[in-house]
């Protein structure tokens, strides 16, 4: 199974921005919806951003609505995560996984090809 590869996490201030970044497939990227979902410790692994294969459109999890954008690049075959007003609550471990379904609810046994991760660390 294909595993993506994040990047991009790191040490935040409150208000800041982080852009992270996946290495993906051309094929994923073309018929699969891919997204971004974040785990803290203690918490469940929650969907913050999804975005489907070919029609543009996006879930956002509430409370980054406004704040978080995702997006793909189809030639470097990589999909971003661009954060900005960072909160505390939006650290944990961030993953892209892929997803079959085009238009997918963020229920994460609907991904897979789950990698690593990159951690975000918001602290002043």
């Amino acid at each position: 199974q294909v595993q993506l590869v994040e990047s991009g996490g790191g040490l935040v201030q409150p208000g800041g921005s982080l852009r992270l970044s996946c290495s993906a497939s051309a094929f994923m990227l073309t018929y699969h919806a891919m997204g971004w979902w974040r785990q803290a410790p203690g918490k469940k692994r929650e969907g913050v951003a999804l975005m489907s294969a070919s029609d543009g459109w996006t879930y956002y999890l509430p409370s980054v609505k406004g704040r978080f954008t995702i997006s793909k690049d189809r030639n470097k075959h990589m999909v971003h995560l661009q954060m900005a007003s960072v909160e505390p609550e939006d650290a944990g471990v961030y993953y892209c996984p892929s997803a079959f379904s085009d238009h997918p609810d963020p229920v994460s046994s609907l991904f897979h090809s789950w990698g690593p991760g990159t951690q975000v660390t918001v602290s002043s």
